[in-house]
């Protein structure tokens, strides 16, 4: 029983539709796409780490690499906000939120078409403490750590339009 189970199991999901995104025949295009984007500067420190984790995700060869020649180019804009949430009674500031969003197209190079228009953004919390060191050093981590989340959701949705892309081409 718990065989045929299995079994049921299996062709259930080959059923589905689910296809692995960087294997197969569709998905080596949209490997090779994400490898052959262009990241032009972001401006800010906010910008310089969302670009490097950007290039991370997509693999795409820094400068004096082996990489193909771009196909694509990732436009990004960043608004990087710092804004109190928590204010005491003294007019001393508790709680910070640090807020990173990003407006970003994918165009290809060639026809100058959009293939993604997009924004994503995160926010995180910050304690304020007596310490200003410790408090400037939370801030710093936190737009790290929003950078991280940022090229992630970004990532994602680039791989997701370059796999429609490669589904268009495909006859």
């Amino acid at each position: 029983m718990r065989s045929l189970l299995a079994l049921l199991a299996c062709l259930a999901l080959s059923a589905c539709g689910l296809q692995p995104m960087y294997a197969g025949t569709g998905g080596a295009s949209v490997a090779q796409g994400m490898a052959a984007v262009e990241i032009p500067a972001i401006q800010g420190q906010g910008g310089w780490l969302v670009k490097n984790a950007l290039e991370d995700r997509l693999g795409v060869a820094r400068q004096g690499g082996d990489s193909p020649a771009p196909r694509y180019r990732l436009d990004v804009r960043l608004d990087d906000s710092l804004e109190a949430l928590g204010v005491l009674n003294d007019d001393t500031i508790s709680r910070e939120r640090r807020i990173l969003r990003a407006r970003y197209q994918l165009v290809d190079i060639a026809s100058n078409a959009i293939l993604l228009d997009a924004t994503s953004g995160s926010d995180a919390g910050i304690d304020v403490v007596s310490s200003e060191y410790a408090t400037i050093a939370a801030e710093q981590k936190a737009l790290e750590n929003l950078a991280l989340s940022l090229a992630d959701r970004m990532a994602t949705q680039i791989a997701l339009a370059l796999r429609r892309q490669a589904n268009v081409e495909q006859p």
